[in-house]
């Protein structure tokens, strides 16, 4: 297989299994305030899938070095439309909170095609790679809250002939089948690039986060005479997701209370973004890189992201939100790739799938505490968790700058 078409076929493996993601993921505030919960509840919520990843995310990255990426992709996808299943079939809260559980322990699948991409891929194209991965992302978060917002419109419901009491159990089980459809391309289309090797299985194990040979390696020196960036790539990966993350909690809530919006509009928002990363991730992003460089790019996406999140509050109208959500989400998708493309680069060529597993691991630490950081300061006031994410997303200007001048 050529390495467009195996490049072609994660592409869609990744978009089927993000589409999935994207339905699930705007409903679960109106999903858990059925269930009476609070907003610092509804941020542990979207808090647990990601503490689940950074627990398990550099496990799979290390474990793709060692058994293949396919194994570890067809796991993964397995695991997410189980735990889909369990979504659709919740009645409380706790099998709520089981089923984001379950889907970020089983969630390797991003680091996994982050890896496969780093090899099939030059250091020229490797952005573009990269970039993939994130109109992945967009696509899925086009179409994945638009789909969302149909199959819980009454009318579809009405249209099908379905009568259920629980609107969200439609969702759920297509997001299941979404997650099926990709674990059979990975199992019938994708080939492996990694040799098994031999190595002792304990040093997997090795990788996790609660040990001292994880956080020190996130500062040992890549290669050789050069300095070492890697650790400013790893906080970056931290706060870009912490920055986001926080909103997954407080932006759904600030457009309920201050502007009125219905989940259905408030889905559409996320369509929005999902349409700009398509754009710059899936067709711009390699001549840009070419033009401008990946430390200019992401200097820049940091300074986009740092005005959008200030002006998202001040909104008031859902027009202006549209446009400041618009400039966030440009940032968002010139950092996006030329990030990883920097990881996997300073990474070990043997042990790119623990480098990506790294920064997805720490990258979901950061959606562990946004969503509950969002939360607890939205019961302050609606525009406290913007302005004080804002401060800490203004630390990957530094970060930039350095990247930038290096």
């Amino acid at each position: 297989m050529s390495k467009s078409t195996a490049l072609s076929t994660v592409f869609l493996a990744v978009l089927i299994d993000l589409m999935g993601f994207g339905i699930v993921l705007p409903l679960l505030p109106f999903y858990a305030s059925a269930f009476k919960a609070s907003a610092v509840t509804i941020g542990l919520l979207y808090s647990i899938y990601s503490f689940a990843q950074l627990v398990f995310s550099p496990i799979w990255g290390s474990l793709s070095d060692r058994v293949g990426r396919r194994p570890i992709m067809l796991m993964s996808t397995a695991g997410a439309a189980l735990a889909y299943v369990l979504f659709a079939l919740s009645r409380s809260l706790s099998l709520l909170f089981l089923s984001r559980l379950m889907a970020g322990v089983m969630g390797g699948n991003i680091s996994t095609a982050q890896a496969y991409v780093a090899d099939v891929t030059t250091h020229e194209d490797r952005a573009k790679g990269m970039g993939l991965i994130g109109a992945a992302f967009g696509i899925g978060f086009v179409l994945g809250p638009a789909l969302s917002t149909l199959l819980v419109h009454p009318q579809t419901l009405e249209f099908l002939h379905i009568n259920i009491q629980n609107k969200f159990a439609i969702p759920g089980l297509f997001a299941a089948f979404m997650s099926l459809v990709s674990f059979i391309l990975v199992l019938f289309k994708l080939p492996e690039t990694v040799k098994k090797s031999k190595n002792d299985s304990n040093q997997i194990l090795k990788t996790s986060i609660f040990t001292k040979k994880f956080w020190l390696g996130i500062f040992e020196q890549k290669k050789p005479g050069l300095k070492n960036t890697f650790p400013l790539l790893i906080l970056s990966a931290f706060l870009l997701s912490f920055a986001q993350a926080s909103m997954y909690s407080s932006f759904p809530l600030f457009c309920k209370i201050k502007l009125s919006l219905s989940a259905e509009k408030v889905g559409m928002q996320f369509v929005y973004m999902g349409l700009i990363a398509v754009i710059i991730q899936g067709g711009l992003i390699k001549s840009l890189v070419r033009k401008f460089g990946e430390g200019k790019l992401f200097l820049t996406g940091s300074i986009l992201m740092l005005v959008g999140f200030t002006l998202i509050p001040f909104a008031p109208s859902t027009s202006l939100l549209t446009i400041f959500l618009s400039v966030m989400a440009i940032g968002a998708s010139l950092n996006g790739p030329t990030l990883n493309s920097l990881i996997s680069k300073e990474a070990d060529p043997q042990a790119v799938g623990r480098a990506m597993g790294t920064s997805q691991g720490i990258a979901s630490l950061g959606r562990v505490l946004g969503p509950t950081w969002g939360g607890f300061l939205f019961g302050f006031s609606y525009r406290l968790p913007f302005l004080a994410t804002a401060a800490f997303l203004s630390l990957t200007i530094f970060v930039g700058l350095k990247l930038y001048q290096e």
